[in-house]
């Protein structure tokens, strides 16, 4: 049977890892997308390497070939949204991460109005909540095709509106009054307790002798 095949990192890392300026445009997108890692970023960035990287070896046969083998590209990249019909192959390396990115599930959920955020779109995804054509997807990278975007729905009904909270000042005097009407019981209920005589330290004078009898 043989020895199974050499798993593979489906990503690229950067050439310059800690470069500052990279760094900072990365983290501002990793933040905006609402991903977990830089890794969820390479290998968006990495897929459409490839793509870029086809297109180029396409652009460099001749015009027979060039159509036998770049439709296959193309129509990938129509299937997924990225281009549109009757694209060509120079419309390829105009592409951008973001615009992968913007294909995620992830961020059709908040584009569609399903999730007020990317934050709650991706705990909305991994529990369960999103559906596909009828089938739950708890992939948030899973990139949506043209046809699947339609279906996107809810598994189950969930309310995702915020409530209005009640004003803090409000909520301070209604408190203040509730003290206020239940401590004048409170203090009715407890009985103040007796005073009791201290007894003085000081002593007692003995008491005095009668007076003597005068004689008739």
């Amino acid at each position: 049977m043989g020895d199974p095949p050499k798993l593979r990192n489906k990503y690229e890392r950067p050439k310059r890892l800690w470069d500052a300026e990279r760094l900072l445009h990365d983290g501002a997108m990793k933040t905006d997308y609402g991903l977990k890692c830089m890794r969820e970023l390479w290998m968006m960035d990495s897929a459409l390497r490839r793509s870029r990287r086809e297109a180029r070896r396409l652009l460099s046969l001749s015009e027979a070939d060039r159509k036998a083998d770049g439709q296959k590209v193309l129509s990938k990249l129509v299937r997924i949204g990225l281009l549109k019909d009757g694209a060509a192959v120079d419309d390829v390396l105009g592409l951008k991460v973001k615009d992968l990115l913007e294909r995620r599930l992830q961020t059709v959920v908040v584009r569609k109005g399903l999730a007020r955020t990317m934050r709650q779109s991706r705990q909305l995804i991994t529990h369960g909540f999103i559906t596909l054509q009828g089938r739950r997807v708890q992939t948030p990278g899973y990139v949506v095709t043209v046809n699947e975007e339609p279906s996107l729905g809810y598994a189950k009904p969930i309310d995702i509106s915020v409530k209005s909270a009640e004003p803090k000042e409000e909520a301070t005097q209604a408190s203040a009054k509730k003290t206020e009407v239940v401590r004048p019981a409170a203090e009715s209920s407890r009985s103040e307790p007796e005073a009791k005589p201290v007894a003085s330290s000081a002593p007692t004078a003995p008491p005095e002798p009668p007076a003597p009898a005068l004689p008739s």
